[in-house]
């Protein structure tokens, strides 16, 4: 049986009161809490191995690596790759900062090498700014074009529209796999097909749904994925960015530096093998132990129970905010999952989350980094709760609550 009582108590943030309420934490797409395993993990790192990696002989170094690197193991199992019968598993897995760091160095690394001037590559219109502004960047640099699937009426990829988008200067693909707005799970093998028939590579960004399941890129196809340690009750610092071997190699260094060298002349350098090359300097080793130690704690669970209590959570908090008058909730019940972003009628998003706020629910207000979104929406910002499988019909009950007592507050 699901108990999340019992998974809240490995969390002790969530014990936490303001004043005299009880926090209610629904702001699980921007960062989520860590659990007891997450913590000690670190700091007994910290306390017992602390030592830089891959450089020395010494028992603590050895230790250390040992511990990064069965993280990297670990990870490319939950992506579907088998580490064991396959040595290009653990070099498709890239230890970066995080999910902005991974498409930067994708944007950088393989755009600057291969956008030529009128190239073509196509995001969508519900883009986190992460996955919009490296690729102005490079299309500023390059003297390229971006091309944008619009969204429908309910806030899904225009599919239509996207297969229609390709041309001859096509030349990459990079989209979210869920929307941090909408919370709508995008069909991204499709999208993978599509942009492979055109003989397109194609980046997934899925600092979301990599929190909610796991995505087996073998099955999916996808040529590189990006995603975020504290999306997955992970530290903060940490993120991953799984590529196709054979597209890490023709890809030139991101950055330069210590460790990701094979040999450093006056004048002329070569690069380590895959995938060090992309791994410059000192690199958060105890944030990839923190995040082993999340991946561990995620798949002590049974992954279809967590995701069809997350599913009922959403569909209920979905379910309880459209029953209310005045209140506009932005995309479809299908397919959602986590987040959902609304409105209150007269009130402002930024008032609504003060007010959420002096009653302990942390919910998060905004453009959530998704300007042009917020455009094709009509309107400046939004409301956004996000859900977490320690969330509780209890806290949406107490939320939806405060924000009848809200709306007659502003009158």
């Amino acid at each position: 049986m699901f108990d999340v009582d019992k998974i809240r108590a490995d969390f002790p943030l969530l014990s936490r009161k303001l004043g005299d309420h009880q926090l209610v934490y629904f702001d699980n797409a921007a960062t989520t809490q860590k659990p007891l395993p997450v913590i000690r993990a670190m700091a007994t790192f910290y306390q017992e191995n602390n030592a830089n990696i891959h450089r020395g002989i010494h028992t603590l170094s050895t230790e250390a690596t040992a511990a990064y690197e069965n993280v990297r193991r670990n990870i490319a199992e939950i992506i579907g790759l088998d580490p064991t019968n396959n040595k290009d598993a653990l070099q498709s897995v890239v230890f970066t900062s995080g999910t902005t760091d991974s498409i930067n160095l994708v944007a950088y690394a393989w755009g600057m090498k291969f956008i030529e001037a009128g190239d073509e590559i196509i995001l969508s219109e519900e883009e986190h700014h992460s996955n919009i502004i490296p690729w102005q960047l490079i299309t500023t640099y390059k003297n390229a074009n971006l091309r944008f699937i619009p969204i429908n009426s309910n806030g899904e990829l225009d599919l239509t529209a996207y297969k229609q988008l390709f041309t001859s200067k096509t030349k990459f693909v990079s989209l979210s796999a869920m929307s941090n707005v909408f919370g709508l799970l995008n069909p991204i093998a499709e999208l993978t097909r599509v942009a492979h028939e055109h003989g397109v590579p194609i980046l997934l960004d899925a600092a979301q749904a990599m929190a909610h399941y796991m995505i087996d890129v073998k099955t999916v196809d996808c040529d590189f994925l990006a995603f975020s340690a504290h999306k997955m009750l992970g530290p903060t610092g940490v993120g991953v960015l799984y590529g196709k071997p054979e597209l890490l190699d023709k890809m030139s260094p991101f950055r330069g530096g210590g460790e990701m060298i094979s040999q450093v002349g006056l004048h002329r350098s070569s690069w380590a093998d895959l995938p060090y090359k992309f791994e410059a300097g000192t690199m958060n080793i105890a944030g990839v132990v923190g995040y082993g130690a999340a991946i561990d704690y995620l798949c002590s669970f049974n992954s279809g129970e967590v995701y069809e209590y997350e599913k009922m959570l959403t569909n209920y908090a979905y379910r309880k905010l459209d029953e209310l008058k005045g209140v506009t909730v932005y995309g479809t019940d299908k397919n959602r999952i986590g987040v959902i972003a609304f409105n209150v009628d007269n009130v402002h998003c930024h008032d609504l989350a003060q007010f959420m706020d002096s009653k302990a629910i942390a919910i998060r207000a905004g453009h959530h980094c998704a300007q042009p979104l917020m455009e094709v929406l009509g309107v400046p910002a939004t409301a956004r709760i996000s859900l977490y499988f320690y969330n509780t019909i209890e806290e949406i009950d107490y939320f939806i609550d405060m924000v009848k007592e809200a709306r007659a507050f502003f009158g």
